[in-house]
């Protein structure tokens, strides 16, 4: 299936400009790092973190969050992400996340994940937009 082993672990930081604030993703009216840019830099670190490691063909795709948001982070500001697998039950990863500003920890969590061969997973979505229900 793949090289996958726990504790694979990974890192990617952004910079808060205003294209990850509150105000532009529509979650809320202010300058500040909105809460689902955080969760999207969470997945794409989890993915990221294990995407080389899978056979040719193969993707992950998310199927659940569960995220503290703990604390605001203002435009300028690095947002670091870490992530490390912890568990792997078949096709289903497990990874825990941490998220920090330059001032400490603004984000926790679990994010879950399913190995999926990317061609029939996309096929199955596009064969809603040909159903007739």
């Amino acid at each position: 299936m793949s090289y996958i082993v726990e504790h694979s672990s990974g890192m990617k930081q952004i910079v808060v400009t205003q294209y990850y604030t509150a105000s532009a993703w529509g979650s809320g009216l202010m300058d500040i790092l909105a809460t689902p840019a955080m969760i999207a830099l969470a997945e794409s670190t989890c993915m990221e973190s294990v995407q080389g490691d899978l056979e040719k063909g193969m993707t992950t795709v998310g199927t659940k969050v569960n995220i503290e948001h703990l604390s605001p982070t203002p435009l300028g500001m690095t947002v670091t992400c870490k992530s490390k697998l912890i568990e792997i039950d078949r096709r289903r990863l497990v990874f825990q996340v941490e998220l920090f500003d330059d001032k400490g920890l603004i984000g926790k969590g679990l994010h879950e994940r399913f190995i999926v061969d990317a061609d029939a997973f996309q096929q199955k979505a596009n064969a809603k937009n040909e159903s007739e229900e």
